[in-house]
């Protein structure tokens, strides 16, 4: 059952044994697992619920439905763009579909230095398996690759440097190429076509258009949770109505901000003091190339390979992977450098030019902060985020790597994504990369990826919870998002969400 909240001016009450804030990669898991468990469950998700028609694949149209903040967010200094899905899903319905497992060597990190033992052998592979079941978690195909994929290929290999496939969670892909705008044949298998459909035919109540506001606290733990419906095609204006829950256990998965931002305006659960602390956002630089032949970067499947060489090659050095990444017009008009002519002619081009990114993996430093979330006066979720030497010395590799990269595949000129214009023609443009300035609006930055907030490890002295996903000091409260990680991945976090939701959930739900 979905009941939508901008139809909604009174005040509802509920009681349930599961109210889960959030139905994207960790709330779809979690409500579909303990709904099928016999508990009754109720979802509430602040974004709207949106049908397969409404799906049009056209930018103006859909980003203002799945996006929160119509895909405009940005860090306090509007130096770093902020993708974050906002709908019945969540990230789900907005991400690329490339599914990866958590790197062993985070995985280690994790073990060494936030005590997170129990994660552990088949603790954890069990559930990605399950999950990947579920969700149709396969290796993309040499016949997937369009042309933007197939030009990292050639870089790659003109560089001698090893690339792999991808797996991506897809039924029926026809490669489309509009991933990021939601899948209009519902290939792409987002929680709001796996998970939540599984929960809602065992017997969960959804309500969409619903922001959670503030957790009450009672007897240990939460006794309520308060919100309010809104319109989101109406700027989120209030309908007048409101739902109080009463659970017995209540699940958070609102994501890194939307979960830290809940758990601040409650001013509860914070006795570590990192609530909204350790803010993770895989800063991703990114160049683009022009070429003779047209690469069509809008259309096909827009990820099928990577390469992982950088991903842990020093130690002592923040380490990146290598993508190619979608090119939609509006999307790529915001993220150009630049204005007037050369703004301009890059549009012109877009059919002929092809995007490498190069996804820094922040958090596995011992001298990294990360991001801070804190509220702003209407209570919304506000994001600074710590730069460190550290990153800027990563970003000039990466970039340095990804220009060559596009060199080598043919591309006849490469742009970096520098506020002053860097062209680079040849190996011997590539020096340039080096003097070039970096900092914040020195180079664009956008994260596709938020994490962390309320981290997870062995004790309450640095972390929010447990490797079970329980809260330290509220007993029957759950986080089941990727606020819970204590480092960013390396990968696109939402199979790991997944699959941690579903060993905490299973868990759970095994207590009775």
């Amino acid at each position: 059952m979905i009941r939508q909240g901008r139809d909604i001016t009174e005040h509802v009450r509920v009681q349930c044994d599961v109210c889960v804030v959030g139905s994207g990669a960790g709330g779809g898991t979690a409500a579909m697992v303990l709904a099928q468990a016999g508990y009754k469950v109720v979802i509430l998700e602040a974004g709207p619920n949106v049908t397969r028609r409404q799906l049009t694949m056209e930018e103006s149209e859909v980003y203002p439905l799945l996006y929160r903040q119509a895909m405009t967010g940005a860090t306090e200094d509007q130096a770093i763009s902020l993708m974050q899905g906002r709908a019945v899903g969540g990230g789900t319905g907005v991400a690329w579909s490339t599914a990866a497992r958590l790197p062993e060597r985070v995985l280690e990190f994790w073990k060494e230095f936030h005590g997170l033992l129990p994660l552990a052998g088949r603790s954890l592979m069990d559930h990605y398996e399950m999950m990947e079941a579920r969700l149709g978690v396969q290796a993309a195909s040499a016949a997937e690759i369009n042309a933007n994929n197939q030009a990292l290929i050639r870089g790659c290999e003109a560089m001698d440097i090893g690339w792999r496939f991808v797996s991506r969670n897809v039924r029926g892909c026809q490669g489309l190429g509009y991933c990021g705008l939601g899948c209009p044949i519902e290939a792409k298998q987002s929680t709001a076509i796996t998970c939540i459909p599984d929960a809602l035919a065992a017997g969960a109540t959804l309500y969409s258009d619903c922001r959670a506001w503030r957790l009450i606290p009672g007897g240990g733990g939460v006794s309520k949770i308060e919100g309010y419906f809104h319109h989101p095609e109406r700027g989120d204006a209030p309908t007048g109505g409101r739902i109080t829950v009463e659970p017995q256990i209540c699940v958070l998965a609102g994501g890194a901000l939307g979960t830290s931002a809940l758990m601040l305006r409650s001013e509860i659960g914070d006795q570590s003091g990192r609530v909204g602390k350790g803010v993770f956002l895989h800063p991703t630089v990114m160049v683009t190339g022009w070429h003779k032949d047209p690469i069509q970067p809008f259309y096909g499947v827009p990820q099928t390979v990577m390469c992982d060489l950088y991903a842990a090659q020093n130690i002592d050095r923040i380490n990146f992977t290598i993508e190619a990444a979608p090119l939609h017009p509006a999307w790529y008009a915001r993220m150009l450098p630049s204005f007037g002519r050369f703004h301009r002619e890059a549009m012109a081009r877009l059919a002929h030019t092809s995007a490498f990114t190069a996804t820094l993996i922040d958090g596995l430093h011992r001298d990294e902060d990360g991001g801070t979330v804190s509220l702003r006066d209407d209570g919304s979720p506000a994001l600074s985020y710590d730069y460190t030497d550290l990153l800027w010395d990563a970003a000039r590799r990466a970039v340095g790597t990804l220009a060559r990269i596009a060199v080598a595949s043919g591309a006849e000129v490469v742009y970096t994504g520098h506020e002053q214009l860097v062209r680079i023609r040849s190996e011997a443009d590539i020096p340039k990369v080096e003097a070039a300035a970096y900092g914040p609006h020195r180079l664009r930055l956008l994260s596709n990826h938020q994490m962390g907030g309320c981290a997870m490890g062995k004790d309450s002295n640095g972390s929010v919870v447990n490797a079970d996903l329980r809260h330290h000091h509220l007993k029957n409260l759950y986080i089941m998002d990727g606020s819970v990680f204590p480092t960013g991945l390396g990968v696109p976090p939402q199979l790991t969400i997944n699959a941690l939701a579903h060993r905490a959930a299973s868990r759970l739900a095994a207590k009775g």
